[in-house]
């Protein structure tokens, strides 16, 4: 059986645990790996290394930098394929989906903020006597935790900007999906990275607090839940660290009468049943209009009947298995819950059971009908292939209504009318509005939430400002006015 070990300096370190946890393959059940957990000493270990990769890696100028970024970025290409095939032993995701997105969007990142890493720069102020600029500085050493959705693409784009501004990262893996975040370090080392500039551990949350938690850490990044996010706030305002937060979501998707029906459709099905349901920005709360609802509903579930649920590695396949057994079990209470509060069950509603399937965590796509907005099922995050659709009337009713939430990650529209796909965006109180599609997430786009759905942003120059300290150099160039003799 593997044996996955923490990656610092450059190599694997053995754990000083005396006991490992399960790496389970969501679609099967079997246990294939054995993890080692980061402790004290572990944490340490890193934290010190990253503290010797920040001088050497920092001392490197943004062009030497952006080259090892580049050659990694061509790296991960090159291997997309192996790390694809990772990736859905660990998540249970679809391989189509591993292929096309999870490593490809990784390699994306790093080339995107390889150019970013070569234009870093302040600017200049004219003050009549004086000569003032600004410098944009690396913090030092940086937390990155990730989560189990996306966990190459999540390291990618902690890692990338943090080590473009010239930090250094520790990154700590969600202990469900521990593998291919550590093939990423393989391959910055490979490319040239110094040893300890790119570091990473496993472990549950005990692990995550020994990291935000430790004074030496200057900034944590964390995708997870409110929470998690949460406790992140409180371990880092004892040292005033900085912090970054991508958390969850409760997404409303507006279908306006005008809106093209098949696209709107397709939006839906992408915004709910793409990696099962398990995106925190998932439109999961579906507004169609009177007028056109009965007739999207039907194309929803005749399209929504078609997806090919199964073995993630079976390239037909389209939804694959929830993350774990637990996860599994919530996400069909959920729909329990949906059933006694009154919502209609329009499609699925069960578990996918049947043959190869029996051993895995696979739920069936659900579409719910006839919702309201104080069901459970519209209220709370599902992670799950999980659609509640509700009707609305009017675009005042709409916008109120998809604002009634503590989340604010995302929000999308389908309209023809240019005007109000303008005017209704900036009405909706989300970190990311969509309009005519749904959940494209190009790097050069920041990425965060308003609301309890995150603090800043992730992607695009946004990113920048986040992993950079702003110094201003105020050099007099005349006599210094002083009054006293």
């Amino acid at each position: 059986m593997e044996r996955l070990q923490n990656y610092i300096h450059g190599r694997y370190v053995a754990s000083t645990a005396n006991a490992t946890f399960d790496n389970v393959n969501p679609a099967t059940g079997e246990v294939f790996a054995q993890v080692e957990p980061a402790l004290e000493a572990e944490i340490d270990a890193a934290i010190r290394s990253a503290e010797d990769g920040f001088r050497r890696w920092s001392a490197l100028s943004g062009p030497e930098r952006g080259r090892v970024l580049h050659t990694a970025a061509r790296l991960l290409r090159e291997r997309n394929r192996e790390l694809a095939r990772l990736e859905v032993r660990d998540t249970g995701k679809p391989i189509q989906e591993a292929e096309a997105v999870d490593v490809a969007s990784g390699a994306d990142c790093l080339e995107y903020f390889a150019g970013v890493a070569s234009t870093l720069r302040g600017e200049q102020i004219a003050l009549g006597s004086a000569f003032v600029y600004t410098r944009r500085e690396p913090l030092g050493v940086c937390a990155g935790i990730g989560a189990w959705n996306y966990p190459m693409q999540i390291a990618c784009w902690k890692s990338a900007p943090a080590l473009a501004c010239g930090n250094a990262m520790v990154f700590k893996t969600s202990d469900m999906t521990p593998t291919t975040a550590a093939k990423l370090a393989e391959i910055y080392t490979e490319a040239g990275l110094p040893d300890g500039a790119f570091n990473v551990v496993h472990g549950d949350g005990r692990t995550g607090a020994l990291l935000t938690g430790d004074p030496r850490v200057a900034k944590v990044s964390l995708t997870g839940s409110i929470g998690t996010g949460k406790k992140v706030l409180a371990a880092a305002a004892a040292s005033v660290k900085r912090v970054t937060m991508e958390l969850g979501g409760k997404s409303a998707l507006i279908v306006f009468p005008d809106a093209d029906l098949h696209q709107a459709v397709s939006a839906a099905m992408l915004g709910n049943f793409y990696t099962q349901g398990e995106i925190c920005t998932n439109c999961t709360r579906v507004f169609v209009h009177d007028d056109i609802h009965d007739r999207f509903l039907d194309l929803l579930v005749q399209r929504t009947k078609k997806l090919r649920v199964g073995d993630p590695l079976d390239p037909e396949t389209q939804v694959g298995a929830l993350i774990s057994r637990a996860h599994m079990e919530r996400v069909l209470g959920y729909i329990e819950s949906g059933k006694a509060e009154g919502a209609r069950l329009a499609l699925g509603g069960a578990r996918a059971d049947a043959g190869q399937q029996a051993g895995g965590n696979f739920v069936l796509p659900t579409i719910f009908a006839d919702c309201t907005d104080d069901m459970t099922i519209v209220r709370e995050e599902i992670f799950g292939p999980v659609m509640s659709v509700l009707r609305f009337s009017d675009e005042d009713e709409a916008v109120r209504r998809a604002n009634a939430t503590r989340f604010g990650l995302a929000a999308g529209l389908f309209t023809r009318d240019l005007a109000r796909a303008h005017r209704v965006a900036a009405r909706l109180e989300a970190g990311i509005c969509w309009v005519n599609t749904y959940n494209v997430t190009p790097i050069e786009m920041p990425f965060g939430g308003m609301k309890e759905s995150g603090v800043g942003h992730e992607n695009g120059q946004a990113a920048i400002e986040h992993y950079t300290q702003l110094k201003s150099v105020y050099v007099e160039l005349g006599d210094v006015p002083c009054p006293y003799e």
